[in-house]
This record gives C-alpha cells, sequence and structure tokens, in this order.
C-alpha cells in the first residue's frame, strides 16, 4: 500500500548499526556503522539494494554509526557538495513523501541527534546513543506506531565487567548509553495508544544478555500496566542480522 513505509533493522549493537526505511518514493539508509560489504549483504537480506538508496543520514561520528557510509556514498552515489546537507537537530524536513524530526540526545559525540519518520498518520523513532531521556525528548517522541529504543547494558554485568573503571563510567553516565532499566523507563513514558511493536537496541556483547534485556523491558512495562503482547510487542534485534522488512 501506499500508506505508511516500511523499514527493517539492518543492524544493531555495539558492533555497528544501520537502519533502513522506504516509502513508494524514497529509500534511505540512517548510519552505516558496518562495512559497504557487510551492509549490502544485510540490504540484499530484505532484497534490496545500496544503488537504489536516495540518502544516508547520520546520527553521530562514533564508528559503530558511520563505518561504511564514507564507502557506500563515493561507490553509490556521486557526491558532491550540494549533496552534502547539515541536518540540524530540532528540525523538521521532508525528504520526498516523509516528514523526519531530528532530536538531540546526550551522548559523547558532537551534536549527535536521533530521528522521529512520519508519513500518513504513522511514525517510528529511533533513540539509541544517549544517557539519558529528557522531558523535552520524551514529548517528542511519544506515541509512535514503532520504537528503536537503547537496551544496552545490565549495570551490574557492566560493573562486575572487564572494562576499565574510566569506560565503565562513561558507558553509566549522562553522556554515555541507556541501561535496560532506563530503556524501559524511556518507554513507559513515552508509548501511546498507536503503539505497536518496540525493539530493543544497541545491544552490548560484553554487558547485556538478550534474555535480560527483553525480560526487564516486559517487566517494567507489565508493572506499569501496559498491556505487553496484546497491544503492542517487543522484538530483539542483532548486531548481524536484518529484521524482516516490515510495514509500519
Amino acid at each position: 500500500s501506499d500508506l505508511g513505509f516500511k523499514y527493517s533493522i539492518l543492524a544493531s549493537g555495539s558492533t555497528g548499526n544501520s537502519f533502513y526505511l522506504e516509502t513508494p518514493e524514497k529509500k534511505i539508509l540512517v548510519d552505516a556503522g558496518l562495512s559497504g560489504k557487510k551492509i549490502t549483504s544485510l540490504l540484499a537480506e530484505i532484497d534490496r539494494d545500496p544503488s537504489d538508496l536516495d540518502a544516508i543520514l547520520v546520527t553521530h561520528e562514533h564508528k559503530d554509526h558511520i563505518h561504511g557510509v564514507g564507502v557506500l556514498a563515493r561507490k553509490y552515489g556521486k557526491i558532491d557538495n550540494s549533496q552534502k546537507h547539515v541536518f540540524s537537530r530540532d528540525k523538521l524536513l521532508t525528504f520526498g513523501d516523509l516528514d523526519i524530526e531530528s532530536f538531540g540526545v546526550s551522548h559523547d559525540a558532537i551534536d549527535p541527534q536521533f530521528y522521529r519518520f512520519m508519513k500518513d498518520g504513522k511514525s517510528f523513532v529511533m533513540l539509541t546513543d544517549t544517557g539519558y531521556v529528557s522531558d523535552r525528548m520524551a514529548g517528542i517522541i511519544e506515541n509512535a506506531d514503532g520504537y528503536l529504543i537503547e537496551s544496552n547494558h545490565d549495570v551490574e554485568i557492566l560493573r562486575a565487567g572487564s572494562y576499565p573503571w574510566s569506560t565503565k563510567q562513561r558507558i553509566l553516565s549522562d553522556q554515555g548509553h541507556l541501561c535496560n532499566e532506563d530503556g524501559a523507563d524511556a518507554m513507559i513514558r513515552t508509548i501511546g495508544n498507536k503503539t505497536k511493536k518496540i525493539y530493543l537496541g544497541h545491544l552490548s556483547k560484553e554487558n547485556n544478555i538478550k534474555e535480560l534485556a527483553h525480560m526487564t523491558m516486559e517487566n517494567q512495562l507489565a508493572r506499569a500496566d501496559f498491556g505487553v503482547g496484546t497491544d503492542f510487542k517487543i522484538f530483539g534485534t542483532s548486531p548481524d542480522t536484518a529484521t524482516p522488512l516490515t510495514d509500519i
């Protein structure tokens, strides 16, 4: 149908991130934090080709978000300066038949931002790589149809783990990453009656366990009286396998 859009979380995790979205008019990639070759194979999993991309949006300059950007841009698009746009945060950009709202996050990068994609009254929000979710951010992202929300680490696993103390402090800080509980808390504050799908993203290989992330989200939402599994479903993501191409 021409209503709404389709999306796939190509990869999500501390090793690399990439998100794909298409409307009848536009095909876009958000972040390309894996090799060009790997992103090409992830797109192939959903029967798509990088040469059809109309744009690549970048959330921030950390390697797990930009690793393949240059390669893909050079290989599949002749990028002159007229094609490079600075998309400021807290702006609304109309790109073909898609509206994209950017919002700033709290992360140790230069002007990091994430996005809410909107078309035909449907919307999908991406929010990872933030140390906390402010009331301002919560307001921008409320009542979306779908969310990719950060469940980066379990605090106890991180504290007990082998990372140097400075790295642990960075991850736990207000400019680090959301732990499982914080991601769940963010969802409690923003879920609305439209919400159908929640994807848990940016899981740390070292400092989290998929089942634990899932259980924390499920339990906290259920305790807050949300209809987990009936009103909406919770899904995992993978650092190396695309989620199926899904209609919003």
